[in-house]
């Protein structure tokens, strides 16, 4: 073991690979990074924009077909040095080993039996790649001058691992050696894969996520002639995760060796950060015996974010969702009042939300949004005004106190038909995308994308079955005459859900009611006064009308735009970190977009997963928010081209 990286020209089969001028890759370079800052193309030219920016790093790629530093050996003849090492640096490795796992990969398998919720596993801080370790290296310089790497912490991990891989004596060889020599990302897809994909709600984010990629490379290209951009990117966006700073004052990205074996299944965070050990903690999701496999949980994100950030698509996904991004049309009479009272359950009047796979298969957001969304101007004031207004606000999302029958029938209909609508955009059926999974010789990336396409139909589906059902049942109620629910202040106990997944997580913004009783009510007066001036439109307006159509909309998934992978324990409030006993709870901000183990080559490593923050993303479930890019960071570049490198967060050097 312990084989030095070497520098090899690879020849082809006509000889050696032809010698390219310094000059000519400049100017492809250029047209890249010309082509990827200009603005963003009218809609329906997306995919032709994808095309042209593919054909162009497919002529960089030939050109530089035949210098890359590789490692004499296969991936799994390292992970003896890898084991030795984390041994050495005072990680945990007792109770564990690398492990193939057929169709998932390679993952760690326990080598006697471990009790559920046993610490098996910690890794210290000496051993992971972060963003501090970066400015330490030989990165440090450019880093301290260069304004894209101080702004997005994906970048600087990616190139701190590419010039680590190209150090003979880089300390993190025995990482480095055993990580994935390609990945299943889009980044990785052919053409004709990436076309399965077209209609499906991922494909916007994957066609960003290609151009923000290409982008990237062509800028540093131009400033340390950076190669394999799409490996330190995979490799990043697949594994990454975020760690408290040594003081713990705030969060750092960072790669977690050994531990980012794990592959992901069902359950809860079961990974931190002890500060007082200065290191990365994962105790046991479940009992496992010698010889069985050991899973961790990613977070609760989608199958988009999985194929996305991970490269592979979750079968037993608990968590997958659609988005669907709905609004209060400001041109609307109601439009007032219906912000009004949205704003008091803490529910914006346009936002992106998300239709589940579970039953039922929207939230206790959505379902106060769908309610306000559809009530009439006398049912706004009783929301107001009326008796118990304050109170009721909480009753919103509860499946318990319907606003009225025909308020549960109109947003029951609703539902029902923009799930229809979403389900006539895609140009297959689902029998079609099942009888093409029969295939045997459909291609990995192929399957993978026609099953997340087919899962996406399948929750449309039943929301549309569910929509239906409701709407009869709500039919029924009104036509017999049912006496409805009313919100009574004895029932203040009653206003959560029984069950835990239909709890309203909603908050009253602080409106001083009880203190200010009079200014709330010139408040509402003054809304009211709003209404009036806006003027007595029909009432009965088209639903459809209202709605701020189409889903190119994205969900936050970590925060930061940068999925990471598996994502640390969540036991802290967006970007804060919560420290007790010198503890750290750690979320990768997702939602959505997670750098994990080897899962399948599986999402995770998909094998692997992404954080946004990393989203996922997460997630997660960031419904109600609209994406939130990674911090911008703009540099003026030679041909007085603008380049915005963070664009939209996903897919940044990657991506909750």
């Amino acid at each position: 073991m312990g084989r030095k990286s070497r520098v090899k020209t690879q020849k082809s089969g006509t000889g050696a690979t032809a010698v390219v001028s310094p000059k000519e890759m400049m100017n492809l370079i250029s047209d890249l990074l010309q082509k990827c800052s200009s603005a963003a193309p009218s809609p329906g030219k997306e995919w032709e924009e994808y095309i042209q920016i593919r054909g162009l790093v497919e002529k960089i790629r030939k050109k530089q077909k035949g210098i890359s530093v590789i490692f004499e050996g296969s991936r799994e003849e390292f992970f003896p040095e890898l084991m030795a090492w984390a041994q050495e640096s005072g990680a945990s490795c007792e109770g564990v080993e690398i492990a193939d796992f057929a169709g998932e990969g390679f993952g760690l398998r326990a080598t006697k039996d471990i009790k559920a919720e046993e610490l098996f596993l910690w890794i210290p801080r000496t051993m992971l790649m972060t963003v501090e370790s970066a400015k330490n290296s030989v990165l440090g310089p450019l880093y301290s001058q260069d304004r894209i790497l101080q702004a997005m912490g994906n970048v600087t991990l990616a190139l701190h691992l590419l010039c680590e891989r190209a150090d003979p004596s880089s300390p993190w060889l025995p990482y480095i050696k055993t990580l994935p020599g390609d990945y299943d990302t889009p980044l990785y897809y052919e053409e004709e894969e990436v076309h399965h994909l077209l209609s499906t709600q991922a494909i916007q984010d994957v066609l960003s996520q290609y151009k923000n990629t290409a982008r990237q490379y062509a800028y540093f290209y131009k400033v340390i002639q950076v190669i394999h951009e799409k490996w330190a990117v995979s490799s990043v966006m697949t594994r990454q995760n975020q760690i408290p700073t040594e003081d713990g004052s705030r969060v750092t990205l960072a790669l977690i060796p050994l531990w980012d074996m794990c592959n992901h299944t069902n359950g809860l965070i079961t990974t931190g950060y002890n500060l007082e050990d200065d290191r990365c903690e994962c105790v046991a999701l479940q009992d496992y015996k010698e010889n069985e496999q050991i899973y961790i949980f990613y977070g609760t994100r989608s199958n988009a974010e999985f194929v996305i950030h991970n490269g592979f698509f979750f079968q037993e996904n608990a968590h997958d969702r659609v988005k669907i991004k709905l609004g209060v049309s400001k041109s609307e009479r109601l439009y007032a009042m219906k912000a009004e009272v949205l704003a008091r359950a803490g529910i914006p009047s346009s936002s992106i939300f998300a239709l589940h796979c579970s039953d039922p298969p929207i939230s206790a957001q959505l379902l106060a949004f769908l309610r306000v969304f559809c009530m009439t101007e006398e049912e706004l004031k009783d929301y107001l005004v009326g008796e118990h207004a304050i109170n009721k606000i909480f009753t919103l999302g509860n499946t318990e106190f319907p606003v009225s029958w025909d308020n549960e029938i109109k947003l029951w209909t609703f539902l029902e038909t923009r799930a229809a609508l979403l389900l006539q955009t895609y140009k297959t059926s689902s029998q079609d995308d099942q009888c093409a999974l029969e295939n045997p010789d459909l291609s990995f990336h192929s399957r993978v994308a026609i099953q997340l396409r087919l899962a996406e139909k399948q929750i449309l589906e039943r929301v549309v079955a569910s929509g239906k059902a409701k709407r009869l049942h709500f039919q029924q109620q009104q036509e017999e005459g049912a006496p409805l629910p009313r919100y009574e202040e004895s029932d203040i106990s009653l206003l959560e859900n029984a069950e835990a997944d239909t709890k309203l997580p909603l908050i009253l913004r602080k409106l001083q009611e009880e203190d200010e009783e009079g200014d709330d009510q010139a408040a509402v007066e003054q809304v009211l006064a709003q209404v009036q001036q806006l003027g007595q439109g029909d009432a009965a307006r088209e639903l459809t009308s209202l709605i701020v159509n189409g889903d190119g909309g994205k969900v936050v998934v970590n925060g930061n735009g940068t999925d990471a992978s598996p994502v640390l324990e969540v036991g802290v409030d967006a970007s804060l970190i919560q420290v007790a006993s010198k503890k750290v709870s750690l979320t990768s901000l997702d939602a959505g977009q997670s750098a994990s183990p080897a899962q399948k080559e599986d999402g995770m490593d998909a094998k692997f997963t992404t954080p946004d923050a990393a989203d996922p993303p997460t997630t997660q479930e960031q419904e109600g928010q609209t994406e939130n890019g990674g911090d911008k960071a703009t540099a003026s570049l030679s041909q007085e081209v603008d380049v915005d490198l963070s664009a939209e967060g996903t897919g940044d050097v990657n991506s909750e």
